[in-house]
């Protein structure tokens, strides 16, 4: 190194070194990092975020600043708004490629703001390597006071059965120009939109990463891939650091204030914040990718590695596999939820190809893997949801077998199942009602609910609804990969068709269509998950693997929300429907059966005739969900509802079974026209594709 920072005047080591990162005292900042295999460490201090040379360098001394495997230093010249990083040399482990480096700076794993870019999208980007000569590309670690004030905070704690999700990118909802908020694309951005989120009913924002990554990862390649942006932000590079792009008050520790701010805000609108983390894989990459910090600090402990110690296991399809249920790597992913949750507020995870967290150390497929117990059984975060992306990019697929009771799943086969109905697959029926019901299939074991299920038909991964009745094939080649991204098997439609048409006819049937697929997620029971935009009918061109659109294709158009008040209306109206019908939304499983009591059976099926559907060969089903609230989880009556799913192409008539009650009203319909009652043969004329639901009250 570049002998010209002056030495620092060291302090006695405070005896108590943990916890990790960098922690303001009275007398200065306790520092703290792990690394078992390092046999030099050095601390550098930044005045400034563009430095190309620390103010101030301290070597540690393993006699005085190591406990263990801890590396820990006070320094009593260190402030709140000064940069740090590391500098690490040591040797690895007999046979395992070495890849500690004296000259490398290194971030901390625990920095809990990182100083990079000033802005989204910016060319000085976020650079990787050796000592740079332009300091302001490389992140530095901000030293912060965690001295917020959540005065008025509370947490929400909303049931599951009550839950529902919204899957949003927090920059691309506010980005576009019609989105009409002042800081578009920002945390204080979001917050303008809160009104919004709240009159359409849902209880939960879930945001795809915002956990600092870099977006310009593509801009140092030659080709025309330089000009894509890692949008989507699946490539952590500082687990504790809300993304410092995101903020619209400055990158130098502000964005963390900021994003408190906006869980605030939602929780005082009665909505809950759920995060999307990548604990699979970091932003290093596999072989020849670039160092920022666990390789440098110890790259053995915090990745698996092929038998040959020298090549990086890719079951994460990014390069790299975090090594997650090795006992140090464990801590630290706990810790960070831990802080996230204590600190920031949050409600809860949704966790990116969770089944990377059941490998053990040799890739293999754990059957009670740590991890995924200690998240389930922590103290600290019995009270937040947990959900698994139940799979990974190396064919493990755990839905409904995923290892623990206590995690949700988004359920994929409800997804690829209630598409293939709508798109006229044969021999679904008994499938499709499988699904309405909870997906007992899956999850009717070890005492396990319908609440495992976080039921959804789209997502950010795969077609927006209106792309999913608009294409019946992907069209990636925007993403430079010559289409050949992206999931093959969409179970899509196009109405005779491909894209966007000025043909009315077919307009009318995708909007319908839509609806159909909204209201079949929203009267099933589990935990819904809406993609946001596709209240109004957001499209992505046909682009099902948006991942590097940084553009149109990605941000949402509001300018939809004016043209298609029809659908947003009616999923308004879906959504108060579920919110105000308990039986939608069981804690248990239907038993299909009647009581002693004379009460009817909890659900019932039928077929256009009022009797039995024909299981084989049908195309529309029906069902009645009593009202009683026995054996439900639920603690009031409330009104039988009969919905009945019609696929086929012409409009029939379907006998309406006795209410019991007061006479059945028409609730829901996704008809084009108001469906016609044939009172005296107790028949209602559907149309063919569309869902009908009624009511009937309970009697007195």
């Amino acid at each position: 190194m570049n002998p010209s920072p002056r030495k620092g005047h060291l302090l006695p080591s405070v005896p108590m070194p943990v916890p990790y990162g960098a922690h303001v005292v009275e007398t200065g900042v306790q520092f703290t990092v792990f690394s078992r295999h390092a046999t030099r460490v050095w601390l550098m201090l930044f005045d400034h975020p563009d430095d190309n040379e620390p103010t101030m360098e301290f070597e540690l001394a393993p006699d005085q600043n190591r406990i263990g495997n801890i590396w820990h230093i006070h320094v009593q010249e260190a402030r709140p708004g000064q940069f740090y990083l590391y500098r690490m040399d040591g040797t690895a482990p007999e046979g395992l490629k070495n890849y500690f480096n004296p000259r490398q700076w290194l971030l901390d794993p625990y920095a809990l703001a990182v100083s990079g870019s000033p802005s989204w999208g910016s060319r000085w980007r976020i650079e990787a390597g050796q000592h740079v000569h332009n300091g302001a590309a490389f992140p530095k670690g901000v030293i912060v006071r965690d001295e917020y004030d959540w005065t008025g905070d509370q947490t929400l704690n909303i049931p599951l059965e009550e839950t529902i999700i919204y899957e949003t990118h927090l920059r691309g909802y506010t980005i576009h120009p019609t989105s009409g908020v002042q800081h578009g694309g920002t945390y204080d951005g979001f917050r303008e939109k809160i009104p919004y989120l709240r009159d359409l009913g849902i209880t939960a924002v879930e945001f795809l990463p915002i956990q600092e990554f870099n977006e310009m990862e593509y801009f140092q390649d030659n080709g025309p891939r330089a000009n894509l942006r890692n949008f989507w932000g699946y490539n952590t590079l500082a687990f504790f650091a809300p993304n410092g792009r995101y903020g619209n008050r400055g990158v130098h520790g502000q964005q963390v204030g900021e994003f408190k701010d906006l869980v605030k805000a939602l929780h005082q609108a009665g909505i809950e914040v759920i995060l999307d983390v990548v604990f699979n894989h970091t932003a290093e990459s596999g072989d020849g990718g670039p160092y920022y910090s666990f390789r440098g600090i110890d790259n053995s402990i915090f990745y698996l590695m092929d038998p040959s110690g020298k090549h990086y296991m890719n079951y994460s399809g990014c390069g790299n596999t975090v090594n997650s249920n090795h006992p140090v790597v464990r801590d630290f992913i706990m810790d960070c939820l831990r802080y996230w949750v204590l600190h920031m507020h949050v409600d809860g995870f949704r966790f990116d190809l969770a089944s990377i967290l059941t490998r053990g150390k040799n890739g293999e497929v754990l059957p009670d893997p740590p991890l995924v117990e200690k998240i389930a059984e922590d103290p600290a975060l019995r009270q937040t949801k947990i959900i698994a992306e139940a799979w990974d990019a190396a064919g493990t697929y755990q839905v409904g077998e995923f290892p623990s009771d206590r995690w949700s799943e988004w359920n994929g086969r409800f997804r690829d199942d209630v598409r293939r109905f709508w798109a006229g697959h044969d021999h679904l029926l008994g499938t499709l009602a499988t699904r309405l019901a909870g997906s007992a299939d899956l999850y009717n074991k070890n005492a396990q609910t319908p609440l495992k299920s976080i039921n959804f038909v789209t997502a950010h991964d795969g077609f927006t609804l209106r792309d999913l009745v608009s294409y019946s094939r992907k069209h990636n080649e925007d993403n430079q990969e010559n289409n050949r991204d992206g999931e093959n098997h969409n179970f899509s439609m196009n109405f005779g068709h491909e894209g966007e048409t000025d043909d009315a006819a077919i307009n009318i049937k995708r909007q319908k269509m839509q609806k159909n697929l909204l209201a079949t997620m929203m009267l099933s029971q589990g935990v819904p998950m809406l993609l946001a935009g596709d209240e109004f009918s957001r499209t992505q061109k046909g682009n099902n693997n948006a991942y590097c659109q940084d553009n149109d294709l990605s941000w949402v158009d509001w300018s939809l929300c004016d043209r298609n008040q029809d659908l947003l209306a009616f999923v308004r109206e879906l959504i108060r429907f579920r919110r105000s019908h308990p039986n939608l939304r069981r804690r248990t499983f239907f038993s299909g059966h009647g009581s002693p009591d004379g009460l009817q059976p909890d659900i019932q099926w039928f077929g256009p005739e009022g009797g039995e559907p024909d299981w084989e060969h049908g195309r529309t089903l029906a069902f009645l969900v009593s009202g009683h609230h026995r054996n439900t989880g639920y603690e009031t009556d409330t009104d039988d509802v009969f919905a009945i799913l019609h696929n086929g192409e012409h409009d029939i008539d379907y006998v309406i079974p006795d209410a019991g009650g007061e006479p059945w009203q028409i609730a829901l319909s996704t008809q084009d026209r108001k469906p016609e009652w044939k009172v005296r043969q107790r028949k209602l004329t559907v149309a063919g594709q569309s869902v009908t639901v009624l009511t009937s009250a309970l009697p007195p």
